[in-house]
């Protein structure tokens, strides 16, 4: 039974592609919500809807665990979706947090994600469970998500964007930074070289981690299937960009308005 990962669009690849390289005989199961990407401008309500259709189309490809590649739906609808899937569900904040509050030497934390992610302060939340005594610093980030995606990850505009939205971080004087939109890995060259002295946590990454060592599987077929809501030729050449051409797929598209 394969592993199912869920994201509103490309972000979750980064995760995808981590726990393909942890777990090469694993299958996999990929749902990107790219016709109704971006998540994190959207209400509660929107987003508990979509993550429910996310959650039931992963499981009518009978997965047996599933992965919320996505920081705006792990902050607002996890606990819910624990609660009524009948698979454990594992989010992206909880692992990312416990790696950061590992990482910190001055117990000064940034956190950068979408508009949604950080108005639920899920983050900081978690982060004072682990240590009271840490200071957390959270920056929303709208522009991110659209720079990656239409191909800027590499570009000017991604650095002064990227800029703009450390600086506060920076002032605070954080040493580590989670990067609590998955997609944001995509950018962490224009991210070091505006913050050279951070160190910066992958939270898809980080799950993926978790998931993995939940899961070991040894006796797969390390198959690998991906799945949109929109058009797949859009999503397959951009896949490319997020997958490092360590994978190659060909999605198809779903109506997930059916689930």
């Amino acid at each position: 039974m394969p592993i199912g990962v869920f994201d509103s669009g490309l972000g979750g690849l980064c995760a995808l592609k981590e726990l393909h390289r942890i777990l090469p005989d694993a299958d996999l199961v990929y749902f990107g919500d790219t016709g109704r990407t971006p998540y994190g401008t959207r209400s509660p309500e929107t987003i508990m809807k979509y993550a429910a259709q996310d959650a039931r189309f992963l499981l009518s490809r009978n997965v047996r665990a599933m992965l919320i590649a996505c920081g705006t739906v792990s902050t607002v609808a996890l606990n819910a979706l624990k609660i009524s899937l009948p698979v454990p569900v594992f989010g992206v904040v909880s692992a990312a947090s416990r790696e950061a509050a590992k990482a910190t030497e001055n117990g000064k934390i940034g956190v950068m994600g979408t508009g949604a992610t950080i108005s639920s302060g899920v983050f900081e939340h978690e982060l004072k469970l682990i240590n009271g005594s840490l200071e957390v610093t959270s920056v929303a980030c709208p522009l991110l998500v659209p720079v990656v995606e239409y191909g800027f990850a590499d570009d000017e505009i991604a650095y002064l964007s990227v800029k703009r939205y450390l600086q506060p971080v920076i002032d605070a004087g954080a040493d580590t930074v989670i990067l609590g939109c998955t997609h944001f890995p995509l950018l962490i060259k224009m991210l070091k070289k505006a913050a050279p002295h951070i160190t910066f946590v992958d939270s898809g990454a980080a799950a993926a981690r978790e998931i993995a060592a939940a899961f070991p599987d040894k006796n797969g077929s390390g198959a690998v299937h991906c799945c949109v809501s929109d058009t797949p030729s859009n999503f397959n050449k951009t896949a490319r960009v997020f997958l490092g051409g360590e994978l190659e797929i060909k999605a198809e598209r779903v109506e997930i308005e059916k689930y």
